[in-house]
């Protein structure tokens, strides 16, 4: 009887989704849409889990802890109060994950097989203690934390008979393949940080612009990646154009006007990909929300019939663009592809940035998706390309079968372990300094995403739209949190 009820709660929530293709962005527009009312629940259970920013760096189970205690039915005036509304629905959720770079594909398949297969279940995996990790990010050929530059296709030849997949089938296509046989449906983005040079003005890695007249080679050679990796068995769901195309200085890296941008996917690559029956997502920009204005403008232009959406990143800006350019067309999704933490950064100052910016106001701006960049280094920061990125701290510190967890691990965890792919974002009110959003899993659970940002414990009331209780919670000071609200549907 209870499997029954939780799929007439998942056909309703399908339902909401349906219905909400033509709304406004963020919190203030939110669906006029008339929705049926949600079913009557009741309450089995509320959990949280936190990590503060005074845990222990480094240990496996140092953050994600349940708290006893901190829950009790009831309602308290002089608390604020949070309002969860799953009659109002959002965006879809993809996923929560890490790029996993050529450098982190290296570290974790020179681990032994038995240390290598515990983590990746760990990490995919979604059994107890495992974390589900649901999204990659994979560069296309090298990024800066590969040990030295390089393309699929070194020699120029037009016909790209050249072209070949072997550098990724050394780490990065045996590391996938096993994380695939864990979760075979996870979602993976590919993005490359630099063109063939013999497709470059300045012929070099680093910089320089994509020539016109290679164009039609270049989207031919976006269609062989994903050609290649298919005859691998991994599917490749979605691309960017360009990783980060206003920043020329990285190595490798490619400078891309917008105007640029469009016309290439107008008139080679989204053509290319429709003519090749190739269904992977094409989406644009993939760099700061400093401007929204780039993305914006493609999504005005004639690429627009062939793009799926924005992807942003936040080493300047603010998270709210991401709103801004999804108002520009509602029917685009909006996607947050990548953040790094320094190497020297406070433990407990990176947890809270990164989740309120990325894990709360990433989704909160229609975002389907948070990654943190990236998964994987050694004790060095190594490896990395000569002018590649010599601060970039991994999720993981791996040095032979020793793994030690940072901060990323914990943020990317209190999303992907309880927040599934196929998810929605609902209605949750802003608290002060309490921020929050909401989700509703297939499965009827309500996953709220929480941080105290104030140095005392706070209490408030908790509240869900279509129950007649209420409860009070309490979360210790500077941490964050994720809070599990199980539902049944009454008889």
């Amino acid at each position: 009887m209870r499997k029954e009820k939780m799929n007439t709660l998942i056909g309703l929530i399908l339902l909401m989704a349906t219905s909400i293709s033509g709304i406004g962005c963020g919190d203030n527009n939110e669906n006029k849409t008339p929705i049926p009312p949600p079913p009557v629940v009741e309450v089995d259970h509320v959990q949280l889990y936190v990590t503060s920013r005074d845990d222990v760096n480094g240990q496996k189970n140092q953050g994600l802890r349940l708290l006893e205690d901190v829950v009790a039915t009831g309602e308290d005036e002089s608390y604020v109060t949070l309002r969860v509304d799953q009659n109002q629905v959002y965006q879809e959720i993809d996923g929560f994950g890490f790029t996993l770079t050529g450098g982190s594909a290296m570290h974790i398949n020179s681990m032994s097989s038995a240390s290598r297969a515990a983590l990746l279940q760990e990490l995919f995996g979604r059994e107890e203690g495992q974390v589900g990790v649901n999204y990659l990010r994979v560069s296309i050929a090298a990024s800066d934390l590969d040990a030295s530059p390089f393309s699929y296709a070194e020699v120029e030849d037009e016909t790209l008979s050249n072209f070949s997949i072997s550098k990724d089938k050394e780490h990065l296509i045996p590391v996938l393949k096993e994380i695939l046989a864990i979760n075979p449906s996870i979602k993976i983005l590919g993005t490359p940080w630099s063109p063939p040079t013999w497709m470059k003005s300045n012929n070099a890695y680093k910089g320089g612009s994509l020539l016109v007249d290679k164009y039609a080679t270049y989207a031919d050679y976006f269609v062989k990646y994903i050609q290649a990796y298919a005859a691998e068995g991994i599917t490749i769901d979605a691309i960017t154009v360009q990783n980060e195309p206003l920043h020329d200085g990285n190595n490798p890296s490619l400078y891309m006007e917008a105007e640029e941008m469009a016309k290439f996917i107008a008139e080679q690559l989204g053509p290319k990909f429709q003519a090749a029956n190739i269904s992977t997502k094409i989406i644009t920009y993939d760099h700061n929300c400093d401007r929204p204005d780039y993305p914006i403008s493609i999504i005005n232009s004639n690429a627009n019939q062939y793009i799926n959406g924005s992807a942003f990143h936040l080493y300047g800006g603010d998270i709210s663009a991401l709103s801004s350019v999804k108002t520009a067309d509602t029917s685009k999704s909006i996607y947050f592809t990548e953040q790094w933490v320094g190497a020297n950064e406070d433990f407990g100052g990176a947890l809270m940035w990164h989740f309120e910016n990325m894990f709360i106001g990433a989704p909160r701006n229609w975002s389907r998706n948070v990654l943190e960049w990236n998964l994987a280094s050694d004790a060095n920061l190594q490896p990395h390309t000569e002018g590649g990125c010599t601060e970039c701290l991994g999720a993981l510190t791996i040095e032979g079968n020793t793994v030690n967890r940072n901060v990323a691990y914990y943020t990317v965890a209190h999303a992907s372990k309880f927040i599934p792919s196929g998810s929605y974002r609902v209605k949750s009110n802003n608290m002060g300094d309490l921020p929050n959003v909401s989700f509703i899993t297939p499965n009827g659970k309500i996953i709220t995403l929480l941080m105290n940002n104030s140095d005392s414990q706070k209490k408030f009331n908790y509240k869900l739209t279509g129950t007649d209780k209420s409860y009070i919670i309490s979360i210790p000071a500077n941490s964050v949190g994720t809070m599990v609200y199980d539902t049944n549907t009454k008889a």
